[in-house]
């Protein structure tokens, strides 16, 4: 659910997010709150200030009733509004968006919460209990590595390409170890976060002491991006 009492940013807001699911429109929050309660959906994202009921409003009644008590929410505000008003609102809220923001920016950061919920639903609906298993064309390395990092989980990530596999192993959502053939650490998680096609499993019961890689999953991430780009101005020039 999109909340805001500005049509256009509404609007904005709506067509920005599409590809994530679908997406209920609400023009403030009393609206929010109705269709809420009538059918409560995965994720609210909504805006602070709002005339009538506000943001936090919104949070705080939804949060008094059982049926809605559990829905994730993200607040879109100003720097200010978020560090004196929203700040101290902990439990069920996923993440604090700056304004002004891009929408692209936005869309990346709502996706993020999104994989890391499918992920969950995943994992409740698994066939073995504690495994999950997926494509890499419905969910990339890159945003099931956010997501585990998100969701703080510790787990054994299997990513099968091809007859490649590399087995990457998260504590606290952090990848602290990863082998790929005879590579092991930080140089076996780079080639594999340019595969696009192929299988992937999580197991939620595997775990290791072993410890080669210090980067922070983002950490990771970044770099592997950067290499990419390096690669890709070599093969342009």
């Amino acid at each position: 659910m999109v909340v805001d009492d500005n049509p256009l940013v509404r609007a904005i807001l709506v067509e920005g997010l599409t590809s994530l699911g679908e997406i209920i429109p609400a023009a403030d929050g009393a609206d929010a709150l109705l269709k809420a309660v009538d059918s409560p959906p995965d994720l609210i994202l909504t805006d602070y200030r709002m005339p009538g009921l506000d943001g936090r409003q919104l949070c705080e009644k939804l949060r008094g009733r059982p049926q809605t008590r559990n829905i994730p929410f993200l607040f879109m505000a100003s720097k200010g509004d978020i560090e004196e008003k929203l700040r101290p609102l902990v439990d069920g809220v996923e993440d604090f968006i700056p304004k002004p923001f891009f929408i692209k920016d936005l869309a990346r950061r709502v996706k993020v919460v999104v994989d890391r919920m499918r992920l969950e639903k995943m994992q409740k609906q698994a066939a073995r209990p504690g495994v999950i298993q997926g494509r890499l064309e419905e969910l990339n390395i890159a945003d099931l590595m956010q997501s585990l990092e998100m969701g703080q989980k510790s787990c054994q990530l299997t990513v099968r390409h091809g007859s490649e596999q590399c087995d990457m192993f998260f504590t606290s959502g952090q990848c602290k170890h990863a082998r790929l053939g005879e590579l092991s650490g930080e140089e076996a998680v780079y080639p594999v976060v340019t595969w696009t096609e192929g299988e992937f499993e999580i197991d939620f019961t595997s775990t290791t002491e072993t410890a080669t890689i210090t980067r922070g999953t983002t950490g990771l991430l970044m770099e592997a991006m950067r290499l990419m780009d390096e690669a890709n101005s070599r093969v342009q020039s």
